[in-house]
């Protein structure tokens, strides 16, 4: 028997071993809290982008504050869990309305992640105990409508307060509309990059953090092309981006924004000095999502454009104008990015009028009289 070796560890295991083997099993008081604060340390190192580990931080804490800080984690269960979401689904959220399922569920999306984190990092041990959890159903949400339509919804009443919100989340804005809009902003906005950006939004329909680290570099006005950088990531952490074609008119209002522009690499950018903004710059620099938010509804607000709630609504027009002019559905995804077969059914529609065409077309009087027509003529010679 080797000098060194246990006693007992080597006769039990027929002199194969000589020191007992060390606990592997994972701790059982790792904590809720310890493994959030591990969790966006890790991934607060450009592997998310800032908006998205703040995203994480706030789904997160509602878990924190519900089950505790000094929860252990490896004795979590469904039931447990199951309390949480219950808890959940009947607070309050945006416009006093229940939290919606889809809200739920991208809460306890990011639990899971941290969750499966923990297992690749040896700090848990077993699957995410999520499965058989029950969540509310959801109301299908209001397919996107006209400014018309939404209009003469409204005013026939019977919706309450957090339906009409609804109905004017649906909300998108035809060509005409749009003319409309940037008409109102070209003699409102308080900034001179904001006509432009409007612009942008409407012909191009990049999202708002799309816009927001856009580079004057992404720019090919003579290729008449944009290349707009995404949020998601591809197989293996790359960033994705994708090249987005510009219509004649937005190509000149970015040329003359590009005379005056006022210095640094992003495309859209304030001042050194921003009034009502808590920003303090000492250069021309990046707009933050608030400050966009801010300068969306200060443009808008106290005219006939007030209702549209954010830069959103041009994303929603952008698709649903494609889609109106029959313009192939694989090119409305390129432009736009990846899209959820939800997202193409809510936009993949046709204005009022069109669809009126388009069932006159079949049942419409002068497509009765040519049926009926049809229906007269003798057999052909060869029927038969």
């Amino acid at each position: 028997m080797p000098p060194d070796a246990d006693i007992a560890t080597f006769l039990l295991s027929d002199g194969k071993l000589t020191r007992r083997l060390q606990d592997q099993s994972v701790p059982t008081l790792l904590t809720l809290g310890a493994l959030r604060a591990q969790y966006l340390q890790a991934h607060s190192n450009g592997t998310l982008e800032d908006s998205s580990v703040a995203t994480v931080r706030i789904h997160l804490g509602h878990f924190v504050r519900s089950l505790g800080e000094k929860s252990p984690l490896q004795s979590l269960t469904v039931s447990q869990l199951q309390a949480h979401l219950d808890r959940r689904a009947k607070q309050k959220g945006r416009g006093g309305r229940p939290l919606s399922p889809t809200t739920l569920r991208k809460e306890m999306s990011s639990f899971r992640a941290c969750w499966n984190w923990g297992v690749q990092a040896g700090l848990l041990q077993g699957p995410f105990p999520n499965r058989g959890l029950r969540y509310p159903k959801a109301d299908e949400k209001p397919p996107f409508q006209t400014w018309q339509q939404v209009e003469c919804q409204v005013a026939q009443g019977g919706f309450s307060a957090a339906e009409v919100q609804d109905l004017w989340d649906a909300v998108f804005l035809s060509l005409a509309d749009i003319e409309a809009v940037l008409a109102w902003v070209r003699q409102r906005a308080l900034h001179e990059f904001l006509y432009p950006m409007f612009s942008f939004a409407a012909y191009t329909g990049a999202r708002r953090s799309e816009m927001l680290r856009a580079r004057i570099t992404d720019l090919d006005l003579t290729g008449r092309t944009i290349v707009l950088h995404e949020k998601k990531r591809a197989n293996k952490g790359r960033r994705t981006s994708r090249r987005v074609p510009l219509p004649d008119v937005l190509v000149t209002t970015l040329t003359e924004w590009l005379n005056i522009h006022h210095g640094g690499p992003q495309l859209f950018c304030h001042q050194a000095t921003v009034r009502r903004s808590k920003k303090r710059r000492g250069e021309p620099g990046a707009l933050t999502r608030n400050e966009a938010h801010d300068d969306f509804k200060r443009t808008l607000a106290d005219g006939p454009w007030a209702r549209l709630r954010g830069w959103h609504v041009f994303r929603h027009s952008f698709a649903s104008n494609c889609a109106a002019k029959g313009v192939d559905q694989r090119l409305i995804d390129a432009w736009m990015g990846h899209q959820t077969e939800e997202m193409r059914r809510r936009y993949r529609h046709l204005f009022p009028d069109q669809q009126l065409q388009a069932i006159r077309l079949v049942f419409g009087t002068e497509a009765t009289q040519a049926n009926a027509a049809a229906d007269a003529q003798p057999p052909s010679a060869s029927a038969g």
